[in-house]
């Protein structure tokens, strides 16, 4: 099952994941990600997209700091991939670090990507691991991520994750993400406005939510309440479907159609949306839109759903990140396509990988610029970037920021697979005239360096 790359839907989803997942003895829990033993005679380009020089040899000089020596930078990769068997995250440091090795590294220091697999439960474990070793973590994510963010604090290990999922590590201190949801606020706030007001405005009165009976489902359930009204619309039903499976989605169907709803929102795994659809397809009844999330974003939802999409109205928003389907308008994408045939050919090139491309050059670019390899140095770099866009993967992201961004980019489902929708893109892929929504609401804050009795001051 793909990962939403942002909320509590990721715990959800690997929970659903349980019953059709199996672990295999081989797994092993860090495995380190090496590059392709023949290497290119000639250096590889070191551009991407927009951004210019993002690896290169030089003269790196020596170092005491953790992770690094004179030739080589250690860093951990989370992925919860020998429980759910997804190795996007795994994939991307292979593709990436293979790129930007064969163009000479960061100032001639090659990256070591070690595979810290928190196999769902394991984040603590992993982190302790990674905070003996790893100069940082970059381009991962587990779907219990606050499992270990206290233990990671405590530390001073620089997280540059793909995906932050749980309260507690959605904007906790020494984190950077390319793209990434902001503690306290609604996080797809362009999108339902664009959805509510614009698009389907007679079903704003009429929305409803189904969620996965589990305990972090339910608080997104409540956000998305309150987010829905406070954007003008109305929750006019909610629903919970036990995280075990349902045999039978005709009575939720029926619900829906009998309360007359409008617009649904679906927190949960997208074989059991595709299964919804079927249903509420066979009693001929179609909502104006559903917010599949980019969960489904993917060709397996469409695949499962079948001809009910002919019928249904599927939408996600992906987090101002271009879309795949545009790769033939989009040079950054295409290259990430490009850079997956040649290093890892056969390897599905996803949403996830796509999030996590965008944090591996975050994280280069911000090395690459210190005179001394430190943290302190890398993590200041980052945050440092007022308009990132990660070569053009992604609309512009103010990383000195707290407030959410207000770019959104949106894909159907539709029978033909998944393809960019028409909501009014204003820069290229993307519509960045979104508002700006604060929770009223207390859904839980961010861990920070003083709670682990710690501060800037002792980063170095």
């Amino acid at each position: 099952m793909r990962r939403l790359l942002t909320g509590g839907v990721t715990v959800l989803a690997v929970l659903l994941a349980a019953g059709c997942s199996t672990r295999s003895d081989d797994d092993t829990a860090s495995t380190p990600q090496t590059s392709p033993t023949t290497r290119e005679t000639q250096a590889a380009s070191s551009d991407f997209g927009t951004l210019k020089d993002v690896c290169g040899p030089g003269t790196a000089g020596t170092s005491s700091v953790q992770g690094v020596s004179d030739d080589k930078i250690q860093v951990g990769v989370f992925s919860d991939v020998g429980f759910t068997k997804k190795s996007e995250f795994v994939d991307t440091a292979k593709v990436f670090t293979s790129w930007c090795n064969d163009a000479g590294g960061i100032n001639g220091r090659e990256i070591e990507a070690v595979s810290r697999d928190t196999r769902f439960t394991e984040v603590r474990q992993r982190t302790l691991e990674a905070c003996r070793e790893d100069f940082a973590l970059v381009g991962g994510g587990a779907a219990m991520d606050s499992l270990g963010v206290k233990d990671r604090l405590k530390c001073l290990l620089p997280n540059f994750p793909a995906q932050t999922s749980q309260i507690g590590a959605i904007g906790s201190d020494l984190q950077v993400i390319g793209s990434q949801p902001s503690a306290g606020y609604f996080q797809y706030a362009g999108y339902y406005d664009w959805l509510l007001k614009e698009k389907y405005p007679d079903s704003a009165r009429k929305v409803g939510v189904i969620a996965g009976d589990a305990p972090v489902t339910k608080v997104m359930s409540a956000q998305y309440e309150e987010a829905v009204a406070g954007l003008g619309g109305k929750v006019a039903y909610t629903g919970l479907y036990p995280v075990s499976g349902v045999s039978d989605w005709t009575p939720y169907a029926q619900a829906i159609k009998k309360e007359g709803i409008r617009g649904l929102v679906f927190l949960g795994d997208f074989a059991s949306l595709a299964k919804l659809e079927q249903a509420l397809t066979s009693i001929d009844y179609a909502p104006d839109w559903i917010d599949a999330n980019s969960n489904a974003y993917g060709p397996a939802f469409p695949e499962l759903a079948g001809t009910a999409l002919a019928k249904q109205h599927n939408y996600a928003e992906l987090f101002a990140t271009a879309p795949l389907e545009s790769a033939a308008d989009n040079a950054a994408t295409q290259k990430v396509i490009d850079l997956f045939e040649k290093y890892a050919p056969g390897k599905e090139v996803t949403y996830p990988a796509l999030r996590a491309f965008s944090s591996w050059l975050l994280f280069a670019t911000s090395a690459r610029d210190c005179t001394t390899l430190t943290r302190a140095c890398v993590y200041e770099n980052a945050r440092k970037n007022t308009d990132w866009t990660a070569g053009g993967l992604q609309a512009p992201f103010d990383l000195t920021s707290d407030e959410p961004g207000r770019c959104f980019s949106v894909v159907e489902a539709t029978d033909k697979g998944w393809q960019p929708a028409d909501f009014g893109p204003d820069q290229g892929a993307f519509r960045c005239d979104g508002p700006v929504y604060k929770y009223k609401g207390d859904y839980g804050k961010p861990a920070t360096l003083a709670s682990v009795g710690k501060s800037m001051s002792d980063l170095t």
